[in-house]
């Protein structure tokens, strides 16, 4: 969430990034109305206003009171004959204040709560450096790593993951549908330890780099998804929400090492805090489709190491650890042995929390193409501000707090790793050779031939 103040200092802002993200903020202001941006902010702005008139009538009102108990208080110093008269209208005057002291209690809450639901829907702000636009042409490739390889070269044409996992037995995606429903998978034989070796490595870079090691909870109470900027309710979302609780399944990590530190104060010497979440990935995929959906790459669970850090509320510092997040995950796929490009993100496609997001999309041969395998977002203090995450700050001879900045990256998500080591290391016989990297973890360096 953002600060409320620039809605009231800085609302061209605000028009410009709904603008820029094509965000909308109010069901009957849709995009494609003229002019929509702007009657959202303005509309925000009568909200707010609505909600500061209120609070100033129930001053004013305080002050009413105020003087009404001053006069009943000087009317008791009178001669008893005179009290009654003077006291009766007085009486009045405070029921009539206390009646309005109600009255105005709940409208100021009722506008306060329909403030809020509005000013949630706005996203962050975006970098000025994120390119603007909405389609994957209008993102901003940063660098590559690596040559595809020539598979002509080689004698034969390259198979993409499922054809090469059913081929050697490592997938049941029948089994999967008919026990959970489409989109779910058994993996099999050497996919599994690939599957764990995935995990291990990601885990043992991580610690590297000292980030404190986590098995997080498969569920998150629905508040906490709302402080991280995550929709658990509605037809678009993409979360699993339990019946007859306030539980959701998680779709990330980032999710329950973001909410554990929800109403805390940081002490400062405890930043940068940096955190490494394993957990199970639920999503519910609504709307997914097409060529990219195949297979391991677009399912409804997974499991993914990901990286989480909390910093001091400057977007130097933030930026600084933005970078490390990426190389962090560059180091992973580089050794991997996988070919990838690395892509600033547009800001039309940029998650609600997220002032910036970089994604590697590894090189796929099955589809000839690149693929997203990671991302990493700086979402500053937009997901600590609803979370009260906030650390010390020493100045003028006095502590205050400050907001944290919040950032998170993924190491691996298993299921499109595994889409990028099989189709990348499969040889003409049918066997997939494992990275070195990985061997150590699983115990031989190929899978297959059959």
């Amino acid at each position: 969430m953002l600060d409320i103040k620039l809605l009231r200092d800085d609302p061209e802002t605000l028009r410009q990034n709904l603008e820029d993200r094509r965000t909308r903020v109010f069901d009957d202001l849709p995009p494609s109305e003229p002019g929509w941006a702007a009657q959202s902010v303005e509309r925000l702005r009568a909200l707010d206003q609505r909600w500061r008139d209120l609070l100033a009538e129930q001053e004013q009102l305080r002050q009413r009171q105020n003087d009404n108990s001053t006069a009943m208080r000087e009317v008791s110093k009178r001669p008893k004959p005179e009290q009654a008269a003077a006291r009766t209208p007085l009486v009045e005057e405070g029921r009539t204040l206390r009646e309005r002291e109600r009255e105005l209690t709940t409208a100021a809450d009722e506008a306060l709560v329909a403030r809020d639901e509005a000013w949630r829907r706005l996203p962050n702000l975006t970098h000025p450096q994120s390119p603007r636009g909405f389609s994957d042409d209008d993102h901003r490739e940063l660098h590559r790593f690596g040559t595809p390889r020539d598979f002509a070269a080689e004698g034969f044409s390259p198979k993409d993951h499922l054809e090469l996992a059913e081929a050697l037995g490592l997938v049941d995606f029948a089994a999967g549908a008919k026990v959970a429903g489409q989109k779910f998978y058994y993996l099999k034989q050497e996919a599994v330890l690939l599957d764990l070796a995935l995990q291990r490595y990601a885990l043992d870079v991580a610690r590297r780099h000292g980030f404190v090691l986590h098995t997080t909870p498969d569920l998150a109470r629905v508040e906490i998804l709302d402080g991280l900027g995550f929709n658990p309710r509605g037809a678009s979302t993409q979360v699993y929400s339990v019946a007859d609780s306030d539980l959701c399944l998680v779709g990330t990590a980032e999710i329950t090492l973001g909410g554990m530190l929800a109403d805390t104060i940081v002490e400062p010497e405890a930043l940068p805090l940096l955190l490494c979440g394993l957990s199970h990935c639920f999503r519910t995929e609504a709307g997914a489709a097409g060529q990219e959906s195949r297979g391991l790459y677009r399912v409804h669970q997974f499991t993914k190491v990901e990286l989480f850090a909390f910093t001091v509320g400057e977007l130097a510092v933030s930026e600084a650890m933005h970078q490390r997040l990426l190389a962090i995950e560059e180091e992973i796929f580089q050794a991997l042995e996988v070919p990838y490009r690395v892509i600033d993100i547009a800001a039309g496609d940029l998650g609600g929390p997220a002032l910036r997001k970089f994604d590697i999309e590894a090189w796929m041969p099955g589809r000839g193409a690149y693929g997203e395998v990671t991302s990493t977002s700086n979402c500053t203090d937009y997901q600590a501000r609803r979370l009260k995450i906030r650390h010390r700050v020493e100045g003028d001879g006095k502590a205050k707090n400050r907001l944290v900045h919040m950032l998170n990256g993924t190491a691996v998500a298993t299921s499109r790793a595994i889409v990028a080591v099989l189709e990348n290391h499969q040889q003409a016989d049918g066997s997939i050779t494992m990275p070195a990297a990985l061997r150590p973890h699983l115990g031989f360096d190929r899978i297959g031939p059959r």
